[in-house]
């Protein structure tokens, strides 16, 4: 099989930034998208010069797991080294899982591919379509929150508890219907959770219900919270909220508080 330099590495490099994105994703890792690119193209030139090495194929499994862990060293954030370790194991994981899954596709298709020590080769492109879907889901994803900032719902909060204070932007979310008590409960970002009060304050948990299934959050009592509307703003004591289990960039209001 003939294979050209400029298709592989274009192709492995799409191959490995949708799997390092992934990992970032999954592991919740802060690494830039600058990091990404770079460690892809890092992991794309040893993906086209590790086949012409000659080496055993344990000695290849070796190596490919120690340049995975590089490739993930490039491209994390190593705000600890256990941040590192977990980012490590799922792009490696996931390296791993896809490298089995295309074998297994090529096996029960007939797909023409050929195989050597730790490395594939397909008659098919595979990163660049996978690349594309990515592409695909973050153009989405901007698009969402672009229009979601021009929404007429969408305002700023400042959130008391105790002591502490914590300003949000926020919108009025008509399908949340979640309730604590008999009394409506919001939603926050948990890195707003944890500067207003501590761990030991917030109450047992209440279930939700959402599009990925039922989640159970905890919930805690804000002293006041303000809603900047404009011009105009609304002044809520004793109000219930509760700390997303995902990780959300604004505050999400109970409507009823329209009508408190």
């Amino acid at each position: 099989m003939q294979a050209y330099i400029e298709l592989s590495l274009l192709e492995n490099f799409c191959m490995d930034f949708t799997l390092l994105y992934c990992a970032k994703a999954v592991t919740k890792n802060r690494a830039r998208r600058l990091r990404l690119v770079l460690a892809a193209a890092a992991g794309a030139a040893f993906a086209v010069v590790f086949p012409i090495i000659p080496v055993g194929a344990v000695f290849a499994v070796i190596i490919k797991i120690a340049a995975g862990f590089l490739i993930a060293l490039l491209a994390c954030n190593m705000s600890s080294f256990g941040a590192y370790l977990k980012f490590s194991c799922a792009f490696v994981g996931f390296t791993f899982l896809l490298g089995g899954a295309l074998t297994a596709l090529f096996s029960l298709t007939g797909l023409k591919a050929e195989s050597g020590a730790g490395y594939l080769i397909s008659s098919i492109p595979v990163g660049i379509p996978m690349f594309g879907a990515l592409m695909a889901v973050l153009l989405a994803k901007y698009l969402a929150k672009r229009l979601s900032k021009s929404s007429p719902n969408t305002v700023r909060c400042r959130i008391y508890a105790g002591q502490s204070d914590v300003e949000l932007p926020a919108f009025f979310d008509s399908g949340n219907k979640v309730f604590y008590k008999g009394r409506p409960v919001s939603v926050i970002p948990e890195a707003a959770a944890k500067k207003l009060v501590d761990a030991e304050s917030i109450n047992e948990g209440v279930k939700i219900h959402t599009v990925a299934g039922s989640r159970t959050i905890k919930v805690f009592t804000a002293d006041k919270v303000i809603i900047y509307d404009g011009n105009t703003r609304k002044i809520l004591r004793n109000v219930e909220l509760g700390v997303s289990p995902n990780r959300i960039a604004r505050a999400v209001l109970h409507p009823d508080l329209l009508e408190d």
